[in-house]
């Protein structure tokens, strides 16, 4: 293994897709539900709050809206997840598993021609090369051990950019539960062609406050935002929790707006000890079509299902 630089696990058989029609998502046509059948295998799995399997309906209902927008104008999909994880979450006092973002995504029924799965821990890794292996062996699936910014040169590489006579599309997934990926790995992407899909989650909370991030945490902002003066300027205007989680999320939308993407962004409730908040935000950023297109329908659905399920 280069230090830094990945690994390639070769999983899985290439199915070529034909490409075909995937009507908008709306009302009463969503996503596929994350997948809860997976059985015990004695691999790590990652806790999460309950709140964690609607996210991850959301997250696809954004890739099942997406691609069947783009569906007859695109010749190739890849999906990267930049924070894979390995794959499988568990909560409550059952343990009640469910499919993370990597998993969740191979379970729908979409013409996605590969997936690029990264993850910086091995022992992570290791449990998703097992589960996907296991579970979707008809998937063209890429690994990548690594942290995204040690990953870029990899990523462009097995994610085709569109040339003349050949319309790619690129999708990453920008979900760590944190203030990341570096706003100079987004930079990247967004040279590259991809369109992003971002939930703003992270703990903000009566510990890890708003104060936490501008004072011992600055330098992850600074990270996350990409500029100094950014930071500066949000420190100079919020006093508590919330007015920072929404200023954080418009000036982070500024900065993409700046790079040439349109924007659209989802409301969520959130019940978390976590993030402490009453709603989240997720973020569709695109330069292949209007990005509010993608949201209304996602946030249309979202309603939806909380009416029907509370």
């Amino acid at each position: 293994m280069a230090d830094g630089g990945g690994v390639l696990f070769p999983l899985v058989n290439v199915v070529v897709f034909s490409i075909q029609w995937y009507g908008y998502l709306d009302a009463t046509t969503r996503a596929v539900p994350p997948l809860t059948d997976f059985p015990n295998d004695g691999f790590p799995v990652t806790a999460a709050e309950g709140w964690y399997r609607h996210k991850m309906r959301i997250v696809q209902d954004y890739l099942a809206a997406y691609v069947g927008q783009l569906a007859g104008r695109a010749d190739d999909f890849t999906l990267v997840d930049l924070y894979a994880g390995n794959g499988l979450y568990s909560m409550g006092t059952r343990r009640e598993r469910f499919a993370g973002s990597a998993l969740a995504a191979l379970g729908q029924d979409l013409p996605i021609h590969r997936y690029i799965f990264c993850e910086a821990e091995a022992d992570q890794l290791g449990a998703l090369k097992v589960r996907v292996n296991r579970h979707f062996r008809n998937k063209h699936v890429i690994l990548l051990e690594g942290r995204p910014e040690h990953l870029l040169e990899k990523i462009k590489l097995y994610a085709p950019a569109s040339r003349q006579g050949f319309a790619s599309s690129l999708i990453c997934l920008c979900d760590p539960f944190s203030l990341n990926p570096p706003f100079s790995v987004v930079q990247e992407l967004a040279a590259h062609g991809f369109t992003l899909i971002v939930p703003f989650t992270f703990p903000l909370n009566a510990q890890m406050d708003f104060q936490f991030y501008l004072g011992p945490e600055r330098h992850r902002l600074v990270t996350f935002l990409g500029r100094e003066e950014l930071v500066d300027r949000l420190a100079g205007q919020v006093g508590n929790n919330h007015d920072f989680y929404r200023k954080l999320v418009r000036q982070y939308e500024l900065q993409l707006l700046a790079l040439g993407y349109t924007c659209g962004l989802s409301t969520h409730k959130v019940d978390s000890g976590l993030m402490d908040l009453p709603v989240y935000h997720i973020a569709l950023f695109s330069k292949e079509l209007p990005a509010r297109s993608v949201t209304h329908l996602v946030q249309a659905g979202s309603a939806t299902q909380l009416s029907m399920f509370g």
